[in-house]
This record gives C-alpha cells, sequence and structure tokens, in this order.
C-alpha cells in the first residue's frame, strides 16, 4: 500500500474539503492529488489543515480537459478515483443547464475514460480488481416521494430538474463502464448534506447568513417539503467505508435518519441564533419569509441505507441537533 496516489476530483468543495483531511488522516498511506477547477463552489481556504501535507497535491484544472486528466495517470499511476466533482445547486441548473452537462455527464465520461485506459490495457485482469473508481452521486435521480416510502439501491430513476438528470446519466455511464469493460467502480448516492464549509448559496447557509443580515429567510412555498440531512463528517466516514470494503458494481445509498422539513429546518436555526447571538429586538424566526416555489420542487427524498448498514458496518453518528449546532457554530466564527 506504500506509496499509493488516488485522484480526488472536486476537492476544494464542501463535500470534498472535508472528505480529504478525514481521508488522509485515516489512511497514512494514501497520497492524494486534488483535482478541482475552482469554480465559483470551490475555495482553497476549505483545505488549510492538509496544504502543507506532503502526502497532498492540488492541481488547477477541469475534469472535461482530457490532456490534462491523461497527464496526471500518467504522471501518479493512480490506484482510485473519488469523483466528487460536480455543479450541484438545482437552482443554478435551471437557469444555466448547459454547465451541468459539461461537468457532470462529460467529466465524468472523460474520468472513466482515462482510468479505462490506463487501469484496463495497461494492467489488463490485474487493473480490475486492484484500481478503484467511487463515483458520488445523489439521492435526487431518484426523484420524488410521498408522505410515506423511501429510496433504496433498488428505486427506479425519476429526475425532475437538469442537475438530478446529469447526474443520472453520470450514474449510468459508470454502471456501463462496470457492465462492459469490467472497470472496478462502485456507486454511492447520498441525501441532503449539510455541515462546516457548505456553499453560501445552499439552503443552511442561506438561513444562518439571511439571519445574521437581519433579512428576509427565502423559504420556498409553504416550507414543506422534506429531506433526509446527512452530516458531512458522517458521509466522509460512509464514503471511506465503500471505497474500501464496497462490492465492485455495487451502489450504496447513504442517508442520515434525519427527516425535516424545510420549515423545521429554518426555525431550529433561528432557536439556535436567539441563544448563541440573539437579536436586539425580536426572534430570528420573525424573519422567515415564504417565496415562489422552485419549478420542480420535489415534495420529499428520505433514504433507506439498510444495505450500507448491515453489509459494510456503517451507521450515522450525528443527531440532527448536534450537527446543527456544529454547523451554526462553525458559520458564526467563520
Amino acid at each position: 500500500m506504500a506509496n499509493r496516489y488516488y485522484l480526488i476530483t472536486g476537492g476544494a468543495g464542501f463535500i470534498g474539503s472535508n472528505f480529504i483531511p478525514y481521508f488522509l488522516k485515516e489512511n497514512p498511506d494514501v497520497h492524494v492529488v486534488n483535482l478541482d477547477k475552482l469554480t465559483y463552489a470551490g475555495d482553497l481556504d476549505n483545505l488549510k489543515e492538509v496544504e502543507n501535507n506532503n502526502r497532498y497535491f492540488f492541481v488547477e484544472g477541469d475534469i472535461c480537459n482530457e490532456e490534462l486528466v491523461d497527464n496526471l495517470f500518467n504522471k501518479y499511476q493512480f490506484k482510485g478515483v473519488i469523483h466528487f466533482a460536480a455543479e450541484s445547486h438545482v437552482d443554478n441548473s435551471i437557469s444555466n443547464p448547459n454547465a451541468f452537462i459539461k461537468t457532470n455527464v462529460n467529466g465524468t465520461f472523460t474520468l472513466l475514460e482515462a482510468a479505462r485506459k490506463h487501469w484496463l490495457t495497461a494492467h489488463k485482469d490485474d487493473g480490475r480488481a486492484q484500481n478503484r473508481f467511487l463515483h458520488i452521486s445523489t439521492d435526487e435521480v431518484y426523484g420524488s416521494l410521498g408522505e410515506t416510502g423511501y429510496f433504496t439501491e433498488e428505486s427506479p430513476y425519476r429526475p425532475n430538474s437538469p442537475y438530478s438528470a446529469s447526474k443520472a446519466a453520470s450514474d449510468f455511464l459508470v454502471r456501463s463502464y462496470f457492465h462492459t469493460y469490467g472497470l472496478n467502480v462502485v456507486i454511492s448516492n447520498c441525501s441532503n448534506n449539510y455541515g462546516p464549509k457548505q456553499h453560501k448559496e445552499k439552503l443552511i447557509p442561506t438561513i444562518i447568513r439571511k439571519a445574521l443580515k437581519e433579512e428576509p429567510i427565502p423559504i420556498y412555498g409553504d416550507g414543506k417539503n422534506v429531506r433526509d440531512w446527512l452530516f458531512v463528517r458522517d458521509h466522509c466516514t460512509a464514503l471511506n467505508t465503500i471505497f474500501y470494503q464496497g462490492k465492485r458494481g455495487e451502489t450504496y445509498v447513504i442517508g442520515g435518519d434525519n427527516e425535516r422539513n424545510n420549515i423545521q429546518i429554518s426555525q431550529t436555526i433561528c432557536t439556535l441564533l436567539d441563544q448563541i447571538k440573539p437579536r436586539q429586538k425580536g426572534t430570528y424566526a420573525e424573519l422567515i419569509t415564504f417565496v415562489r416555489d422552485r419549478p420542480g420542487h420535489d415534495f420529499r427524498y428520505a433514504i433507506d441505507a439498510k444495505k450500507l448498514k448491515n453489509e459494510l458496518g456503517w451507521t450515522p453518528e450525528a443527531s440532527f441537533d448536534a450537527g446543527i449546532k456544529q454547523t451554526v457554530t462553525w458559520y458564526l466564527e467563520n
């Protein structure tokens, strides 16, 4: 295992920048090459804790750049790819779907082709077993649930936004490289993440930011849309487990067992802020404002992660109350 190099894409983003320090700490024999385009959602300040680590290397670049990706595979002889890089904000996919197709579909294809070329052509059967491609995806590919039921690995794909459609397409590409070429792939589909380092455009950072600025806190529709919230640290432990222990060709869904609707989320955050940094007059909840609903807004997502729990022994550790308090505290300090 000495001097094994792993390519992590999109490592300067929210989940990637939480995962890289964890991955390096948990696996002292690995080296990480972080390939990130540094779009608006990527920030190297998120990785200051590892920037001087001699097992960490940063490369600024686009996963769609075939020459760059090929050169990196040649230089580092990667033993694995952990693929986070993606356009991920649903609202942006509605206004500019083109960027989502380029990065999420074409970028994933570029990485898969590089892996196929370097692992299967160069190493034949040996490459199929030794090298692994972990593709990180979303539960949004499964569409929307009613008031009951849960997504599982067997749920049919029913994407309802350009974002979820682009992720569904990338999932299918990854799956095809296993069934067609025998590439050692594994796919994860997670529920909504929250925690430190999340970009300000997402729901929870938006609630915190708007509250602290004493601005209206925008909540889509009637605020009753439900998500299963997964603390980002728990997501990192799940991905590390799947990468090393998951069965090749399999999919694993990851959830936090924390269903909350958007009103509950906003009220919980407002209550925490009332306790930690109270307003001079009134409560933060008074700032909650309902706005026109987003087109194609899925009503409910919920995950049944039984397969991951039973087969690989993973369970989420953070309760929502503990995770959201840690998250609010981080944003207040940063």
